[in-house]
């Protein structure tokens, strides 16, 4: 059988890809040199717990279309990201928001905590910005970078804050409101049960062929389908191929 489509990949992407075609009349293979769909947003049920096996997945949007769309592959809980910090024994809420700054500074108002930070600022002397530390210095002040952001950082990077470009922190979230939540966006969840099910949904009516690798039988699978699409990752790996 010659099929319509080959996807190159059974990521997020793929998956969409494929379930859009297939629901079009369109006959869909799927490969990934992968033993599971999802790429990293595969989950694996161990001991009764659903494990995220690459770290976890929290979907988000503000698009209600996209919620509705997602919902019918899958139940969603109502998780909210609200991650903690720890300095010292000492516990802070992230992101940035007036809990952590009524934690630190024991103020209560925004304007009290906006006077803080623009004093810290100034009082750095920061004129050029050079490195990462400047940067987040320049953002939040010293005492939020000194106790939130210097030791996290230089533990997940391995480098000194002063060695590190600050392009690497392009945004420090920073709320002048109480409010936890690590996101902005209206809808939030992670799908119960993990993503490996809901992914399994949409490839319903695709062929898939996993542990399979398109560059070892490039001339076999493409022969297999009279349209092919290649995703960014299995782009970057054919480069990475062709040029070793």
């Amino acid at each position: 059988m010659v099929f319509d489509y080959l996807i190159v990949g059974a990521g997020l992407f793929g998956c969409v890809c494929a379930n859009e075609l297939t629901s079009r009349g369109y006959s869909c293979l799927v490969i990934d040199k992968n033993p599971f769909v999802g790429g990293t947003c595969y989950t694996k049920v161990m001991d009764d717990i659903v494990v995220h096996m690459y770290g976890a997945h929290i979907f988000r949007t503000n698009d209600v279309a996209i919620w509705n769309y997602i919902n019918k592959f899958a139940t969603f809980n109502n998780f909210v990201n609200s991650p903690m910090a720890v300095y010292k024994d000492e516990i802070y809420n992230l992101p940035f928001n007036m809990n952590t700054f009524s934690k630190l500074w024991g103020i209560k108002t925004p304007a009290e905590a906006k006077a803080i930070i623009a004093k810290e600022i100034k009082e750095s002397g920061i004129k050029e910005i050079n490195n990462l530390e400047d940067w987040a210095i320049s953002q939040v002040g010293t005492t939020i970078y000194k106790k939130l952001i210097k030791g996290y950082t230089e533990k997940q990077w391995g480098y000194d804050c002063k060695d590190l470009p600050k392009e690497i922190m392009r945004r420090i979230p920073v709320r002048f409101i109480y409010d936890n939540n690590y996101y902005n966006c209206r809808y939030q969840g992670i799908p119960v049960g993990g993503y490996t099910p809901l992914l399994t949904a949409m490839l319903s009516k695709a062929k898939v062929v996993l542990s399979a690798d398109y560059l070892k039988d490039r001339a076999n699978w493409n022969s297999k389908a009279n349209k092919i699409i290649l995703l960014a990752q299995s782009m970057s790996s054919m480069t990475t191929s062709l040029a070793s």
